[in-house]
């Protein structure tokens, strides 16, 4: 039996995925936000199948969670979820650092930096109160995920790559830092880390991204720790709201 796709291509289920997904990261749909797979499925303009294979995938992919007689939210992770998704970071990225320092050619090195000033460029624009810049916000830390993402590349290991993207710790990351961090980065935050992994150095690159990846967690961890506290609530009548999700095309 053919699936039914979008305009696009995309079958409905990926979809809505990406619709929830991108809202979510967007911080229209908020840690502990409910999710109603009917009001989803209206608002996308498709039937709950397809809501709800994408609602599962998310919750595979540690945006969501669900639970018995309470219904389906967006996930408030604790505070060991948190260092947990740090540590595994750590690992990671301070072996693509190493791996960069030691196997990046001239022109990759140069494109980091070139990234980094970007990134850079892009964070100090955006400042430490987040609130009201949802769009920009977006855009901000879709470039944050592709420097570090181009770094794991540039390193030429493809499984230290595939661990980063399918273990989604930069996607998670960014979902931390958008609800935990205020305080605005250190000025050449991520050009200071391009210059280390750049120097052919790498001890100076495990040491500077181990650095990097740590700056902050304590901050981040305190918020959601205080987040997390909020309880489950039985599911009531759903109430008529402003729809955060986009119509599929």
């Amino acid at each position: 039996m053919r699936r039914k796709t979008t305009r696009h291509g995309l079958s409905l289920a990926d979809a809505a995925y990406d619709a929830v997904r991108e809202a979510i990261l967007r911080g229209q749909l908020k840690p502990g936000a409910p999710l109603s797979r009917r009001r989803l499925a209206t608002d996308l303009r498709m039937s709950v199948i397809p809501v709800t294979d994408a609602l599962r995938r998310l919750e595979e992919d540690g945006l969501v969670e669900s639970r018995p007689r309470a219904g389906t939210r967006v996930r408030i992770p604790s505070e060991s979820d948190v260092r947990e998704l740090y540590e595994l970071r750590e690992a990671l990225e301070s072996q693509s650092a190493r791996l960069f320092a030691e196997r990046a050619t001239r022109a990759g090195r140069d494109e980091v930096r070139r990234l980094a000033r970007e990134v850079d460029t892009l964070f100090v624009r955006l400042g430490g109160d987040e609130s009201g810049k949802i769009a920009f916000r977006f855009v901000v830390h879709t470039t944050h995920v592709q420097f570090h993402m181009r770094v794991a590349e540039l390193a030429g290991s493809r499984l230290v790559r595939q661990m980063i993207d399918r273990k989604h710790v930069l996607i998670l990351n960014w979902l931390f830092d958008v609800v935990g961090r205020r305080t605005p980065l250190p000025p050449h935050f991520h050009a200071s880390l391009a210059d280390a992994l750049a120097s052919g150095d790498p001890v100076a690159a495990d040491a500077a991204m181990r650095e990097h990846v740590r700056y902050g967690l304590n901050e981040i961890s305190r918020r959601i720790g205080a987040l997390a506290a909020s309880e489950w609530r039985e599911r009531r009548r759903p109430q008529r709201r402003k729809r955060a999700i986009r119509k599929t095309a």
